[in-house]
This record gives C-alpha cells, structure tokens and sequence, in this order.
C-alpha cells in the first residue's frame, strides 16, 4: 500500500509539470486532454458539450483502474476488495456504492485476482516490466497551445533519462495483445491522437522528443502482455486530428454555438448491400 504522494509543481517555458496530483483534480482542470480533443475531432462539438458537462463513472473501466494503480504503483489503496461472487446481491451492491461514495474502486474477489495475476503477467515479460521500473508514474502535464488554447495530458509513466531515455508509456487492458487486434482498437478508439498529444506536451515541458509505448495486457487468462509502437505515418495523421479537434473548439468557442451532425452530401449505401441486393436481383 502507498503513501498519499506530495504534489509538486514546476514549470518549463509555458509547461507545468505536477507530480502527486490527484485524478479527481487532473480531470476536474478545464484545459483539453486527448478525450475531449478525440471526440471534438471526430464526433460532433455537440457531443463535446454534452460529455464536459455531464461526467458519468461507467463500472466497466473498474479492472482496467485497478490494474493501473497495481501496475504502475504496486498500489491497492485505491480501491476495496468485496468478498461476493458477483454484483447481485444487495450486501455487494451496497458495498460497492459505499466504496464509490469513498473515492475507492470496488473490486469483487475474483476480479482483485485477476487484476493481481495481470500484474504479474506484466512484470514477468523483459519488455514491458522494464517499462514500469524506475518511472515517474501519471504525471500530470498542462501547457499552452500556440493559439492560446490550455491543454493536458497525464502520460501512465514517463522515463526522462535514465537507462531507458526518454520514453512515455501508456498501460491498456484489452481483449486481445495481439498486433492485429491491437491495431484494430488502436483505430477504433483514437490511440495514435493519444499518441500525438501525449508526446506535443511532453515535449513542450521537456523540450525533447520522447519514444512512445502502448503495454497492453490481457483482462483474460492466461492474461497476455505485449509492447506495441504506432507507425509514425498514423501518428502524424493523429497529430492532425489534434489540430483539428482545438480548431473545432476555438470556433465554437468563439461563436458559441456548438453544432450537431451536419447536412452533407447524398448517402452511398454500403459495399456489401450493393452485392447483396445485386445477388438477389440476378436471381
């Protein structure tokens, strides 16, 4: 069990790096994080709006903050272990809102097992247990981009230096490591954006580029770890979808509307109805 860390701040030209600041605090700054910017990039404005006035806590990111706490920090005074074999009962549901109602994340017993064998899984493999020994684990970074708009990231952990240079890496649990599938979800959920904005401000704190990693590891048995690294063409088209995304919000910002799904061109069906329905008539 760790320590309540000491926050400690610094800054670097117009970059603010703290150490030890809260998750609740981290979230709570107004500045755009990599989210917000995904969603303002390619969503709507409208859904941006939404999402920043509306924060809902969704119990299926529970394992993967738990695993977070246990991989990065060896840490589980995060969250609180209910001996029940599911969520059913009214004992475990009233234990586990009293441990939302205490900042803590409810694991059930199975679940706090399968997060430590994760743990395991991840320190077991050369690769990524060298990449969560002797790192500054989520470091919260806000900096100024160049049209004035604040901006934040809080890398999983960060190497400046060291044995291992300088590297940012980033912790997924997922359904799948393998590359294949990896770069499937890397798609899906905008982790070469992630990328692109993670390394924009750590560079501008440190001034330097930093190597980046995603270590994904499995939330089934045998519980899989693997490193992967994102092509730098896909990043590069991250780092645009980064800039669009703070130019969405500049505008909308400075009009004050913030629009839905606009009219565009007349739809074209999908491929496969196409060959479907050509089948069909052939018939």
């Amino acid at each position: 069990m760790s320590s309540i860390p000491k926050e400690t701040s610094e800054t670097f030209g117009m970059a603010t790096v703290t150490k030890g600041l809260s998750n609740t605090s981290y979230h709570a700054n107004p500045a755009l994080g990599s989210s917000s910017i995904k969603t303002l990039a390619t969503r709507t404005p409208a859904h941006y709006l939404y999402e920043s006035h509306n924060q809902t806590h969704s119990t299926t990111f529970d394992i993967g903050t738990a695993a977070h706490s246990l991989i990065l920090e060896n840490d589980t005074s995060k969250f609180e272990v209910i001996d029940a074999p599911n969520w059913l009962s009214k004992a475990a549901k009233e234990a586990r809102q009293a441990a939302y109602a205490e900042g803590l994340v409810p694991l059930l017993t199975k679940e706090f097992e399968a997060v430590k064998a994760m743990r395991s899984s991840v320190m077991t493999h050369p690769l990524a247990r060298n990449a969560f020994i002797g790192h500054e684990p989520e470091v919260s970074i806000f900096w100024e981009h160049e049209t004035g708009t604040r901006l934040k990231c809080r890398p999983d952990a960060l190497h400046v230096g060291g044995k291992r240079g300088n590297l940012i890496v980033d912790l997924k649990t997922t359904v799948s490591a393998a590359p294949d599938d990896f770069a499937s979800s890397a798609a899906r959920y905008g982790y070469h954006l992630q990328q692109a904005h993670y390394t924009a401000g750590v560079k501008a704190a440190y001034g330097e580029d930093f190597t980046f990693l995603f270590v994904t590891v499995e939330k089934e048995p045998p519980y899989l770890p693997n490193v992967h690294q994102i092509h730098s063409t896909d990043v590069a088209r991250g780092a645009e979808l980064v800039e669009r995304g703070i130019r969405v919000y500049n505008e909308c910002t400075k009009t004050g509307v913030w629009p839905g799904y606009l009219i565009g061109k007349p739809l074209e069906l999908p491929r496969w109805s196409f060959y479907k329905e050509e089948e069909l008539l052939e018939r």
